[in-house]
């Protein structure tokens, strides 16, 4: 069965899994797919940092206050300037969650998170592919994405502290029920490429190379077209199991099926 539904987490803080949701979200849209992603991580709202303007009806209000609104309510598009705009066939769009303590504490109850489940399940519906932010699994979010999307990925830093923390998150995932299907070792100026280039066994595996661009200017892979935007190109193919008609030079970039 081909996924449609992937949760990227993070097998340790500052990883980068929003900004690898938000790069796979620009470059699915630029190749004409439909890509939203969901916010899980509720207690950063890091999503809501890549839309411009007010946020008002946002994730934690679908799954608390206002359950029977639509989960277009709440979708707004990836902030990018006209030329970006231009250059996406498909849509790119966010779901952010942007809520006071209050709300978040109720988004993470058994019930919410039940209702997380079927808002999954209504983006799949209405989109090619569904990428969700998802925090660390130990709350009732995170054990309900793990649990019921396509695809799971672990984003690890292509360091070996990187690589030690995904071996604890495989744990955890496992302890719920669930699966770890994929990693994504995302290379930084002080990675070696041996590193980022180590298989981990029986996963698929993917790889994001270098890149300097800030966070702010997220997402770069709208319209460049360096190493960094073709290892977003081949990490989304390997995820998907698709083939995105992008035609640009993608040096340094690789996906490998590993076990």
């Amino acid at each position: 069965m081909t996924p449609h539904t992937l949760a990227l987490v993070g097998a340790t803080g500052g990883a980068g899994t929003t900004r690898t949701a938000v790069e796979l979200a620009a470059v699915g849209a630029r190749a004409g797919h439909d890509v939203v992603v969901l916010d899980a991580a509720y207690a950063t709202q890091g999503l809501s940092e890549y839309v411009s303007g007010r946020i008002g009806t946002d994730l934690t209000t679908l799954l608390t206050d206002d359950p029977d609104a639509s989960l277009s309510a709440a979708t707004y598009p990836i902030a990018v300037d006209d030329d970006a705009r231009g250059a996406l066939d498909g849509r790119a769009d966010m779901v952010p969650a942007r809520a006071p303590f209050e709300r978040v504490a109720r988004a993470k109850t058994a019930e919410a998170a039940r209702a997380l489940e079927r808002r999954i399940d209504e983006a799949a519906a209405a989109y090619d592919a569904v990428v969700v932010d998802t925090p660390p699994v130990a709350s009732n979010q995170a054990v309900a994405v793990v649990t019921t999307v396509d695809r799971v990925a672990a984003v690890r830093p292509a360091t070996p502290h990187g690589r030690d923390a995904l071996a604890r998150l495989y744990g955890r995932v496992a302890d719920v029920g669930g699966s770890v299907d994929a990693t994504v070792a995302v290379a930084r100026t002080d990675t070696t490429a041996t590193d980022a280039d180590e298989p981990t066994d029986g996963a698929l595996d993917a790889s994001i190379g270098v890149t300097n661009s800030p966070v702010a200017a997220a997402p770069t892979t709208a319209t460049a077209t360096d190493a960094y935007t073709g290892a977003v190109v081949d990490a989304y193919e390997t995820l998907f199991d698709t083939s995105l008609d992008l035609e640009f030079d993608r040096p340094g970039v690789f996906d490998r099926l590993t076990g």
